[in-house]
């Protein structure tokens, strides 16, 4: 019988790296990540946009390397600086992306990392088109795996042939998740009322937009599923969970602030029989919708890296998708065991103002336990309490300036539509 006050047997010898690229300092993930390993005694060492950040803060951090990035450099110079941080390390290291362009740079620079790193093997191309709202969808389409409609204007007169037939509302995001680091044609999920608006918008999106225009899924209508998992080289789950998502921000189309671990037999398996398929190894989160209208689970987003919000999901024995992933790189077998159903995570800077617009709104999510089992709060942690109080400094004053500036934003936005 499983037991989570049985130790695991970690090496300790084989030390964790988080690699970041972008300036987004008030990163919880990166900090869950550290505080999982680092609790297991496995020395941690993360990239920092400065000494301050809430991750340099760690009572579990061996060491921060300070290295301002945007995301944007050449390859050859991240290598170049991964492979100096290795170098100071001293002895091979197992890479942990928190970020897209992290992830991508490892896959496509494998054979100029593996020497003083660890990581999953993959296909070189494959997490770079996994990150791209195109070729998720290309390779859902290839695979049977329901996903939102969607339509990739190449020019303008391609998005005013659209807007004639489309039925609105309509989503447009952006097509490559790296155009947030550039000039985005959009930011975040924009949601497009009709036909003029979406004109106006595209007169905006230049002669080749790099947009995708995709079906809109009501709220009211929807639920959205979050799945975490670790896939060893065979592209076999080791571990697997399964979550429903309360909140985010910003609202129903950001970050997680607030969800729950629910079991979803059948969306584990759909899960696991696409990985399967296109043959991937390595920390997965995925966001699924589910459509009432249709009865269908839709993939809305593939990230080839751990979440932010893994730290929501453990099984018996206390493993998370980090420890799995440490454990199977180091020859260490993967404790199978349930998922700990009920439990709660919350992102405390941010469920706040999400749970106010949630509660305007009417949204509630019908899979969501009454009362949780447990609650694993993203910030505070008793035997680690530093980075909670150095995000509050940076975040309050800053933070909470951009938070309504989002809301006033959108809300401009939605009065428009309704005009």
């Amino acid at each position: 019988m499983a037991s989570r006050s049985t130790p695991i047997a970690a090496d300790r010898s084989v030390p964790g790296l988080i690699v970041k690229f972008g300036d987004y300092p008030l990163h919880h993930g990166g900090v869950g990540a550290i505080r999982s390993l680092g609790r297991l005694g496995v020395p941690m060492f993360a990239v920092t946009e400065d000494r301050w950040t809430p991750a340099a803060a760690s009572r579990y951090l061996s060491r921060g390397f300070v290295w301002p990035t945007t995301g944007t450099e050449r390859p050859e110079r991240l290598v170049e600086g991964l492979l100096g941080i290795g170098r100071r390390i001293g002895r091979p290291t197992l890479l942990i992306p928190t970020d897209e362009e992290a992830a991508v740079l490892i896959a496509e620079q494998a054979d100029a990392l593996r020497p003083r790193f660890l990581f999953p093997r993959v296909e070189p191309e494959l997490p770079r088109r996994l990150a791209s709202k195109q070729g998720l969808h290309q390779l859902c389409v290839e695979h049977g795996v329901p996903s939102p409609a969607a339509a990739f204007p190449d020019s303008y007169e391609e998005i005013a042939r659209y807007a004639a037939a489309a039925r609105f509302p309509v989503v447009a995001k952006n097509r490559e998740a790296f155009e947030r680091r550039r000039k985005p044609a959009v930011h975040g999920t924009t949601r497009i009322g009709g036909p003029r608006e979406l004109l106006e918008l595209a007169r905006e999106w230049g002669p080749r937009p790099g947009v995708i225009i995709q079906e809109y899924l009501p709220r009211e209508e929807a639920e959205d599923w979050i799945v975490h998992a670790y896939f060893d080289a065979e592209s076999t789950a080791l571990s697997m969970f399964t979550g429903v998502k309360v909140r985010s921000w910003p609202p129903h189309a950001g970050m997680t602030a607030n969800a729950y671990v629910v079991d979803n037999p059948e969306l584990a398996e759909m899960t696991a029989q696409f990985i399967k398929r296109i043959g991937f190894s390595g920390i997965v989160d995925l966001d699924w919708r589910y459509d009432r209208r249709d009865g269908l689970y839709k993939l809305l987003d593939f990230n080839p890296r751990m979440g932010a919000q893994f730290r929501l999901f453990e099984n018996e024995w206390g493993i998370d998708v980090v420890r799995a992933q440490h454990l199977d790189l180091t020859g260490r077998k993967v404790p199978e065991g349930e998922q700990l159903a009920g439990r709660r995570f919350i992102v405390e800077n941010i469920d706040l103002p999400a749970y106010a617009a949630y509660r305007r709104s009417g949204y509630t999510t019908p899979h969501a336990p009454a009362r949780p089992s447990s609650t694993e709060l993203a910030w505070v942690a008793r035997d680690d309490i530093k980075p909670f109080f150095t995000m509050l400094v940076r975040f309050v004053r800053p933070g909470a300036r951009h938070l309504l500036q989002l809301w006033r934003a959108r809300r401009t936005r939605r009065r428009a539509i309704a005009e």
